[in-house]
């Protein structure tokens, strides 16, 4: 498919959908109120009748043109956008000049015109045709114009989040390659395996931060990570899982563990001499997965230290305002020499 056919898609509206049907009796039924204000100088009898008349007019024309663009929707969705304003358009006028001739009709129907075919016909059909083409024209365009605005919207977010994700370029990168150097001659099964981590992390940082994971996937990629780390550090870093009533089919944003446990042992565990233990709370609360991370506090405060957590925590709650939007949350807190993060978000299930 060519270019300029997917953008041609991406701007036309769907005209079959609900907001789309709200709008149009909207419109409709303002259009009606405005007219029969127009048409009267006072508030009467006669007032009411002409108001409840255009209101049913307005309102036959809204749901049969809501009701044919559900049934030709998906035709409409894959042709060129001017192709099908202009069938919206055209539509528009025929289902007017339908609609007319039923109330017509009715009202001869119910009695409440004496002739079938009553001289102001014409003219009111006319008048109908010119007000529905002067407010068809602006309001096909007010639709395609907020579909591109949706569209943008959708693509620029798509973008702050390709842009966020590639900023987690973590810093442990070296040093890992350091220790795979180091193992290559004493332990070559080793190496190997750290290589084969490294390139799966990578993987995940490489792939489109749009998707979702399933959290297993996501534990998986940050035990690997630990794995890397604990060849550098050894004893001094010590891991604790507590993962409780997790659905199995939740998803996540791809790396959200892995920073946070990479900053609690680049801000926690590194700068302790004796080292220390993460802690990896996981559970499931409502319809919120939580997920708790905490290490201890440094032995000697690092105020550039604690900048550049904050710039990646930062850079992480980002990422999960843009995936959720105020359904998502993070805390950072220290309490009895621990400093905790936790992240609160959506349960997805794939």
């Amino acid at each position: 498919m060519a270019k300029s056919d997917v953008r041609a898609h991406d701007f036309n509206p769907d005209f079959g959908s609900f907001d789309t049907a709200i709008r149009i009796i909207f419109l409709a039924e303002l259009i009606a109120v405005i007219i029969t204000i127009g048409r009267n100088p006072m508030f009467n009898k006669e007032t009411w009748s002409d108001l409840n008349f255009l209101s049913s007019y307005a309102l036959m024309i809204s749901f049969s043109l809501i009701i044919t663009l559900r049934l030709i929707s998906p035709i409409i969705r894959r042709i060129s956008l001017a192709a099908s304003a202009f069938i919206v358009f055209v539509l528009l006028l025929g289902l007017t000049v339908v609609s007319a001739e039923i109330m017509v009709f009715l009202m001869y129907d119910l009695n409440y015109i004496p002739e079938r075919w009553p001289a102001w016909r014409e003219t009111f059909l006319t008048q109908s045709l010119i007000v529905v083409a002067i407010v068809g024209i602006p309001g096909v365009r007010l639709l395609i114009l907020r579909q591109r605005s949706v569209v943008e919207a959708r693509k620029k977010q798509e973008a702050q989040m390709q842009a966020l994700q590639s900023r987690i370029r973590p810093h442990f990168l070296f040093n890992s390659l350091n220790s795979v150097a180091s193992l290559t001659r004493s332990d070559p099964e080793k190496a190997e395996a750290v290589l084969h981590d490294l390139a799966d992390l990578f993987r995940v940082l490489l792939a489109d931060a749009r998707k979702l994971v399933p959290i297993s996937a996501e534990r998986e990629i940050s035990r690997q990570y630990l794995e890397i780390e604990k060849i550098r550090l050894g004893n001094r870093l010590k891991v604790k899982w507590n993962v409780n009533n997790i659905p199995r089919a939740a998803q996540i944003p791809a790396l959200t563990l892995q920073p946070l446990l990479e900053n609690a042992i680049y801000h926690g565990i590194e700068p302790r001499f004796a080292g220390g233990t993460i802690r990896i709370d996981m559970w499931s609360e409502d319809s919120s997965l939580n997920i708790m991370i905490s290490n201890p506090l440094p032995d000697v405060s690092d105020k550039k230290s604690s900048k550049g957590n904050k710039i990646a925590q930062d850079n992480i709650r980002q990422r999960l305002v843009t995936q959720y939007g105020n359904s998502a949350s993070m805390q950072a807190f220290e309490e009895s020499g621990q400093y905790h993060v936790k992240v609160k978000m959506p349960v997805l299930l794939g």
